[in-house]
């Protein structure tokens, strides 16, 4: 009988530190410690989510309480070589939690926080989508990932959790890149899946304590969801993410590949879901922890003929636009477009905002994703 993957369910209603560290805490004990998970001599890589510099209370990136809680644990049970690095949207690792308060807990814990400083070219031969990684030096010098995810909703993905996390592994340029060489969001998922089963993270931890419904990964609107999940299947996790969000995890593309390539599972039968006060059923914990009105695509996709005749024509597929009302033209949607010829530019100059051509854009909402000020959405 196979067995069936954990996912743990932590309420917590505050990011009050000696709430999260207790959550925390009680957390790993139900997956069996953290000497379970991981050896004292190993060396550690957290990776929170870290798109891009935002105030923390937008819920763009993983909660400094939630980082900082997670390295006094390590510190306390004497894991003491331990670093922090993502490959940020925009900004550097240094740069995007400056000022947060993230940066003061790495410091008083003694974590290092590290910029990638060179890309490294992995091959990965078992993969189905993707043969190869250009992986952040750092990344590769390391024993164990420990995934610091963010709940939150995504344009290309439908949700952006614990596999879609693992992105930033890459290194620098190479993420946009990557957009154009998986352009579907059934591509992009199995690149990710190819991924995560390539860098191996020991463990997911996702904070949903205050998660992004709407217009995510970056300029959507915060949402208390007062949970955090946690697990070493990603696929699990994020399922359970989306039923407490009533989404049906096999409409997400990285739920629907990773269950298909053996990185996870979302079917039901095959969770346990723990919590500390005991086991419960899925139904329980979204009647008692889910969220019906948390504002997430639910539309069901169509692959009839007409479907992919329209597609084919660049027809009725979600597309970026502009409110122009928002816009204050600082071009960085332009540079975060990964097409090289741009499909989005300052085609009528700087004093206007920028333009679209449809003809050329891949539909990666990088530029959505980047947007300091939510003037890009999707229709």
């Amino acid at each position: 009988m196979k067995n069936k993957s954990k996912v743990i369910l932590l309420p917590c209603n505050s990011y009050r530190e000696e709430l999260v560290y207790d959550s925390l805490k009680k957390g790993l004990k139900l997956l069996g410690g953290l000497e379970a998970l991981i050896s004292k001599d190993e060396k550690i890589l957290l990776k929170p989510n870290l798109l891009k510099r935002a105030e923390v209370e937008k819920a763009v990136i993983t909660h400094p309480a939630v980082v900082g809680m997670f390295g006094k644990l390590l510190k306390e049970e004497g894991y003491e070589r331990v670093i922090l690095a993502d490959s940020c949207g925009h900004g550097n690792t240094t740069k995007v939690i400056a000022g947060t308060g993230m940066d003061t807990y790495l410091q008083e814990l003694g974590i290092p926080a590290v910029d990638f400083s060179e890309g490294i070219r992995t091959p990965y031969e078992e993969g189905v989508q993707a043969k190869e990684f250009i992986l952040g030096k750092e990344l590769l010098e390391i024993n164990c990932v420990i995934s610091l995810c963010k709940m939150k909703t995504h344009a290309l993905e439908r949700i952006t959790g614990a596999v879609k996390n693992s992105y930033g592994f890459i290194y620098g340029l190479h993420k946009a890149k990557g957009h154009t060489l998986f352009p579907s969001a059934d591509s992009f998922a199995r690149m990710l899946i190819d991924l995560n089963q390539c860098v191996n993270p020991r463990l997911y931890i996702m904070d949903g304590i205050t998660a992004m419904e709407g217009n995510g990964p970056g300029s959507g609107d915060p949402v208390d969801m007062k949970v955090m999940l946690m697990s070493t299947d990603p696929v699990a996790l994020d399922s359970v993410f989306c039923r407490l969000v009533h989404l049906k995890p096999q409409m997400v593309p990285t739920c629907y590949h990773g269950e298909k390539m053996g990185l996870g599972t979302w079917k039901e039968e095959e969770i346990q879901l723990l919590t500390p006060e005991g086991e419960l059923s899925m139904a329980e914990a979204v009647k008692k922890y889910g969220n019906p009105e948390f504002n997430v695509d639910r539309r069901i996709v169509k692959y009839g003929i007409w479907e992919k005749m329209a597609k084919a024509l660049n027809l009725f597929q979600k597309k970026p636009y502009i409110e122009e009302s928002r816009c204050i033209r600082c071009g960085i949607c332009v540079n975060s477009c990964p097409v090289p010829e741009k499909a989005v530019d300052f085609k009528n100059g700087k004093d206007h905002p920028p333009v679209y051509n449809y003809k050329k854009c891949i539909r990666c909402f990088c530029c959505q994703e980047m947007c300091p000020e939510k003037a890009i959405k999707v229709k």
